[in-house]
């Protein structure tokens, strides 16, 4: 038979992405965590932080990245019901394409709460925790028109049409520039949250369009990538500006250095917790949220309040 220590040394030989939590969390069983990419640091983070949240509650976690690829999101879920989860912490892959993944947990009866994106169904998942994407974006674009001013050349960014934060933030920027007519925008590229495709989709637009005064950009990864474009070119000047959405830390440290304008910060370490203790709430006792739709408010991070940023995705009221 094997020994209990024996057991434990093979569990962390188990696959990285799963990590098995302390032996405390063998109490109230397994919460599956699956979220989209940890080489971003804004997903690494949600997931660590849901992580931690679950395993300091008492429960076994693990970790799983579906990297936006339906398919492998599928692939996850079905091994979280195979392992008995008592709750799935979900970041869908596809506002569309999520849908039958967590509607085949649902009908496993394991509760799913989805954190940083939502899907087009109401009534599957328990939760749907997100920032509140159109009044941060709006915020963001007031700051950028404050900085950029109303009469520049500017581009925007858009990330992955299959996620509705994309166009939501998009909107959400348009009902602010739109009221000033002498903004022209010169390009909108679908850089799909990533760093590299901004970096090219920048490379692209400087050819035809040298004058740009100014990016503004759905996520902080397509605005670096932006920002590594520009450098290149000798074309990030003191008076140019941009705009991020995410609150990372290499956007953080892109802001203290001047060449990120400002970033949005999403409360991604603020939401995934949450999303925890209502999964415990409601696997403990039933206790569903009152509310399945949540928002939570941004903050913008500039060069003034920068140095209150104390951790990942976290600034210092």
């Amino acid at each position: 038979m094997m020994t209990f220590t024996r057991r434990l040394a093979l569990a962390a030989l188990a696959s990285t992405a799963f990590v098995a939590g302390p032996a405390l969390a063998q109490e109230k069983g397994l919460m599956t965590i699956i979220v989209n990419d940890p080489a971003n640091p804004y997903w690494k983070t949600e997931g660590d932080v849901a992580q931690k949240t679950a395993q300091d509650m008492g429960y076994e976690a693990t970790v799983a990245a579906h990297k936006g690829d339906t398919n492998v999101e599928s692939n996850l879920i079905d091994t979280a019901i195979t392992n008995q989860s008592k709750a799935i912490l979900l970041d869908p892959a596809n506002a569309d394409g999520s849908i039958g993944a967590v509607k085949k947990a649902v009908q496993a009866d394991i509760p799913v709460f989805l954190i940083n994106a939502e899907i087009n169904e109401t009534g599957l998942a328990k939760a749907q925790l997100v920032s509140n994407n159109a009044q941060c974006a709006a915020d963001g674009a007031v700051k950028w028109v404050e900085l950029a001013g109303d009469t520049v050349n500017y581009v925007e960014f858009f990330g992955n049409p299959a996620d509705n934060n994309a166009a939501t933030r998009s909107n959400g920027y348009e009902t602010v520039l739109s009221q000033y007519p002498d903004l022209t925008k010169v390009a909108e590229e679908v850089a799909n949250w990533d760093r590299t495709q901004g970096f090219t989709k920048m490379q692209s637009i400087l050819q035809a369009n040298p004058d740009v005064q100014a990016v503004i950009s759905g996520n902080d990864e397509m605005a670096l990538g932006a920002i590594a474009a520009l450098k290149e070119a000798g074309k990030l000047t003191e008076g140019m500006v941009i705009g991020g959405f995410d609150g990372n830390p290499d956007a953080v440290e892109a802001v203290k250095a001047g060449e990120m304008s400002y970033t949005v910060l999403q409360p991604v370490a603020e939401f995934a917790a949450e999303a925890v203790r209502q999964a415990d709430a409601f696997v403990t006792d039933g206790t569903a949220p009152e509310n399945e739709k949540q928002q939570f408010n941004c903050q913008i991070i500039t060069s003034e309040n920068v140095d209150k940023y104390t951790g990942p995705f976290v600034l210092e009221n």
